[in-house]
């Protein structure tokens, strides 16, 4: 890999019509397409890693906005978040579920582990891979293997992967740059541009989700306003420690606990409202 393979993936534990609806809030083009029968993947459009972050600065790092992205999806939803992201000197991952600290592991390009080995561990036991086959081959790739480079890492994490059920398309995955990765995330069948239209359009596609149920049934559960009020007093410090970090990844994180705070409050008010009419 050099640099300019930096390329980045996420791959989310879900079909695309569960996805799309929180996708739209990230408020960035991607394109979304399915990889496998329980997964769905997201390739970013831009590369905001090359651009600069609020407020003017360098560049962010490319692990650094992924990693906001995937906890921004996961923390709205029931399903896991798998960041894959790559550079000229470095790759590696960020697992985001839930309100729960992310879990990461980084090679050197040469393939050199730099990650913690319970790193893999979490990752297995969040993902609910096979605790000693599974397990094996993930603690594989920590150990030193002068045959073995950051892309043959990460290759080797998904193959893992497809134990689960993930498929990803012929030239989807490390080492390609960020335009190969857009080309053959739009060839896909069934594929989709997910664009920023306003938070009027955000606002109903996230509704239209919950009448339908897809974003899991605690939304519409007794715990649902217990869990927006968390969403709202989460967000607001995190979209303010991003903003300060001049971090977009993890400002569009704040956002969307936010907005999912804000909908899940008026969804519910809007459902007693009805029962009592």
């Amino acid at each position: 890999m050099n640099a300019t393979s930096t390329g980045a993936l996420l791959l989310c534990r879900a079909d695309p019509e569960t996805v799309r609806p929180l996708a739209h809030l990230l408020r960035e083009q991607m394109l979304l397409t399915r990889a496998g029968g329980e997964w769905s993947v997201l390739v970013p459009e831009g590369k905001p890693w090359r651009g600069t972050g609020p407020g003017g600065g360098d560049p962010e790092p490319v692990d650094r906005v992924l990693g906001g992205w995937a906890t921004a999806l996961a923390v709205g939803s029931t399903w896991p978040v798998l960041a894959l992201w790559w550079d000229g000197d470095r790759a590696g991952y960020t697992l985001a579920a839930g309100f729960r600290r992310t879990v990461g592991y980084i090679w050197l390009a040469d393939g050199t582990p730099v990650g913690e080995d319970e790193a893999m561990r979490t990752f297995a036991a969040r993902l609910g891979l096979d605790p000693v086959l599974d397990l094996q081959a993930l603690e594989e790739l920590t150990r030193p293997d002068p045959e073995s480079d950051a892309e043959a890492r990460l290759r080797g994490l998904l193959a893992v992967l497809t134990r689960t059920g993930l498929t990803l398309p012929p030239g989807l995955g490390p080492g390609e740059s960020a335009d190969r990765l857009r080309s053959v995330a739009g060839a896909q069948r069934g594929a989709e541009r997910i664009e920023w239209a306003g938070w009027r359009d955000a606002v109903r596609v996230e509704l239209d989700a919950v009448e339908a149920g897809s974003l899991g049934p605690w939304v519409r559960g007794p715990r649902a306003r217990a869990i927006a009020t968390a969403q709202l007093a989460a967000g607001l410090p995190l979209l303010l420690w991003g903003v300060h970090r001049r971090s977009g990844g993890w400002a569009a994180a704040g956002a969307v606990l936010l907005a999912q705070g804000a909908l899940g409050l008026a969804y519910h008010r809007a459902r007693e409202a009805a029962e009592r009419s």
